[in-house]
């Protein structure tokens, strides 16, 4: 069997949780079957089973064309490019919108079945227009055209698989499937090791409260930043945070971070992206990691943190619920959602309430220590790679000898001629 994996993102061009999922599942299915992955960048290698093939987008669009709707037509151009030259492909798969054509174009040409993993959903981004501009419309139609025309739909938590339902509710509910994101056990460990704290001018002497993510309104950042003002003036806050959807919420989170530091100065801000170890070392030490999402299919920060036995305080919304299990390995913090954009209806309320659960744990290194035992055990249990390739395989398995055995009734030309003949 030989699968093709299309994203927009893979190593080392992988900002989010969507890279980070294809990079390790592309590498467990590897070991037991042929992965060809086509994504976006100067990336070709041939490891194994393991096949990579990069492209990047026409030249004629990244040339004079409109900010507003430049990254949209980008990744259409992008999908074009991707399914010109598949090589001997039994399947396809998709992961997220920016590569969800070529999955249904592959579907067309090639007379192969079509996979979509939704690691979010357009309509319920609506933030993302300040993002896209007008490309949003374009990024939601090639969504809603890929996902009512996909064989299968992978959802990465139970609370995604009813999102779907809900954004598209014309989808057959047996054609989505439940398949968890995973982790790597023996890469994400606790480490005493401190040297990048040090670095980035974080004092292992003092308990700190972490956040790891892009700058973005999903992520929830400015909603911690906000919750700083309930906590101690003595509070040590990281902020590992990136990668800005847009100009203006960087500049939004710095006045906000500005503003906290003139009550709570050890607010420490790392403005990067940082490398995978540095990642581990900041969970590994941290008294409390926040995940502070108003929207998150799954959440696969909190694996991580969980992974290196840090106790979580989250949003309660999508698929943290599934993850974080709460007064057992963190606390889930429920917020009243818009319907339309997920933002909170209360934000004073939601900043509040995330830094009495913050406190909580900041006050109790004993609990910390339980809720960080015990999200390692979670994890050990429930995510790792092996079992959601496992899973994954079976899906392909299945579809593949579904179309085989579709293929093999459909009438030729010629029946369907004599059958209109006798009609």
């Amino acid at each position: 069997m030989r699968v093709g994996l299309f994203t927009r993102e893979f190593p080392p061009q992988v900002y989010g949780g969507a890279g980070v999922h294809v990079d390790y599942l592309s590498r467990e299915l590897a070991r037991q079957i042929e992965v060809e992955v086509h994504c976006w960048g100067p990336q070709n290698s041939d490891e194994g089973n393991l096949h990579v093939r990069g492209s990047e987008p026409w030249a004629e669009i990244t040339n004079g064309t409109e900010d507003k709707f430049k990254g949209a037509l980008e990744a259409f151009s992008l999908n074009l490019t991707q399914v010109k030259a598949l090589e001997g492909i039994d399947i396809v798969h998709t992961h997220t919108w920016y590569v969800s054509m070529a999955g249904y174009l592959a579907k067309k040409l090639y007379g192969v079945p079509f996979v979509m993993t939704t690691h979010s959903l357009e309509p319920l981004r609506a933030w993302k227009a300040e993002q896209l501009g007008s490309g949003y419309a374009m990024s939601s139609w090639m969504e809603r055209t890929a996902i009512l025309d996909a064989d299968a739909i992978v959802a990465v938590s139970k609370g995604t698989k009813a999102d779907i339902l809900r954004a598209y509710p014309d989808v057959d509910p047996a054609r989505i499937h439940v398949i968890y994101n995973g982790i790597d056990l023996a890469e994400y460990q606790k480490t005493a090791d401190t040297s990048a704290l040090v670095e980035y001018g974080v004092d292992p002497a003092v308990p700190y409260v972490l956040f790891v993510g892009r700058i973005t309104r999903q992520k929830g950042v400015t909603h911690l930043v906000d919750a700083i003002s309930y906590l101690p003036p003595e509070t040590q806050v990281v902020l590992c945070a990136g990668a800005p959807d847009t100009p203006e919420i960087a500049d939004e989170l710095r006045t906000k971070v500005e503003e906290a530091r003139r009550n709570h100065p050890r607010i420490v801000w790392i403005e990067k992206m940082v490398t995978k170890q540095e990642a581990i070392q900041l969970y590994s030490n941290c008294r409390v990691f926040c995940c502070p999402s108003v929207y998150e299919p799954f959440g696969i920060i909190n694996l991580e943190a969980m992974a290196c036995r840090a106790p979580v305080v989250a949003s309660a919304t999508g698929g943290i619920k599934e993850v974080v299990v709460d007064g057992e390995t963190g606390y889930l913090v429920p917020f009243e959602q818009d319907p339309v954009t997920s933002f909170p209806l209360h934000p004073e309320i939601f900043a509040r309430d995330l830094a009495v659960r913050i406190q909580h744990l900041l006050k109790d290194a004993e609990k910390c220590r339980r809720f960080g035992d015990a999200g390692r055990r979670r994890v050990e249990n429930i995510f790792s790679w092996t079992a959601i390739a496992h899973q994954t395989i079976e899906l392909y398995q299945r579809l593949i000898e579904k179309h085989k055995a579709g293929a093999q009734h459909e009438p030729t030309v010629s029946n369907e001629r004599k059958q209109h003949a006798h009609e």
